[in-house]
């Protein structure tokens, strides 16, 4: 692992608020963000903003207080952690439907959500026979990590839950649940979904697994494996360090070292998880792709692929 070798925080932040015009707000935030050396991505919806930046301590905490100055985003709340290297590549702004795709127009976190539990609290939940704990997720972030015992729905996409939910809320009767994510944002809507369906006893881990991974030590830990995130760093683990973990540039899966030496790997083609998939005329273009990211490196400029 590399020691931090400058002042690069990355800040994961949302906050459910409406939003009039959400594409009026985009150019301020976008010369805000490329003004202040600040990258990552940011998603403004009619419900709210969602994002992940980085940069200097100072230019990120002012971008985040901007922010703050919208009507009704004072509260918003971010987690930070550090990067050895920029985790992101450019600045984005994005106007979307939803900052966290669910397709569930009736779905509205600010009605009401399940109840908080601390990270501290956390492994009494995890281990109480009459709780139910959910891995909200999707498939190839809860293949890296989750929690000891936690059900993994294999949805693919966030808008695939409530089809879950309703093939399998009939094994979960008289229990409670417990639902996680890794910052937050899909236990708002899916504790919300659930409530909505009739849920009387449901909960979620506040903050998400990026709390618990800063809050909660190692030795005390329920936590197995690494947890991804959404940039150049791939997963994190205890203590929000950098995982071991690098992306499949081909399917953009996560994959552990050890799945380089795997036969299947191509550095730039495939991985083991999209091999069967591949066919030969993507495969000789992400050749190509991988050709160019080496002249560039021996050049010493950095490719944008």
């Amino acid at each position: 692992m590399r020691a931090i070798s400058c002042v690069m925080i990355v800040a994961a932040f949302y906050h459910f608020a409406p939003v009039a015009e959400p594409a009026r707000l985009k150019a301020p935030l976008a010369k805000l963000g490329c003004g202040g050396a600040v990258k990552g991505t940011v998603l403004i919806a009619p419900e709210g903003v969602n994002g992940t930046v980085a940069g200097p301590a100072e230019a990120v905490h002012r971008f985040l207080a901007h922010i703050r100055t919208w009507p009704g985003f004072a509260g918003l709340r971010h987690k930070e952690s550090q990067s050895a290297e920029p985790p992101f590549r450019r600045f984005k702004v994005r106007v979307k439907r939803e900052i966290v795709t669910m397709g569930q127009p009736a779905v509205d976190p600010r009605a009401g959500v399940g109840t908080y539990v601390t990270p501290g609290d956390w492994n009494a939940v995890v281990t109480d026979p009459n709780t139910v704990v959910i891995d909200v997720r999707n498939d190839y972030e809860v293949a890296i990590g989750s929690f000891a015992g936690a059900i993994d729905p294999g949805t693919a996409a966030f808008g695939d839950f409530p089809t879950w939910w309703a093939r399998n809320e009939d094994r979960f009767a008289g229990k409670r649940v417990a639902m996680f994510c890794t910052g937050g944002i899909r236990c708002e809507k899916s504790t919300n979904y659930l409530i909505s369906q009739g849920a009387n006893d449901v909960c979620h881990l506040e903050g998400g697994i990026l709390a618990y991974l800063k809050d909660v030590p190692a030795t005390q830990s329920l936590w197995r494996g690494s947890c991804f995130v959404f940039d150049d760093r791939v997963s994190l683990d205890h203590g929000l360090s950098e995982g071991p973990h690098i992306l499949c540039h081909a399917c953009r899966r996560p994959i552990h070292p050890d799945d380089r030496q795997r036969p299947e790997y191509e550095e730039g083609v495939q991985c083991h998880l999209c091999a069967d998939d591949q066919t030969a005329e993507r495969a000789d273009r992400f050749r190509e792709r991988q050709r160019q990211i080496a002249l560039a490196r021996a050049r010493g400029s950095q490719h944008l692929a």
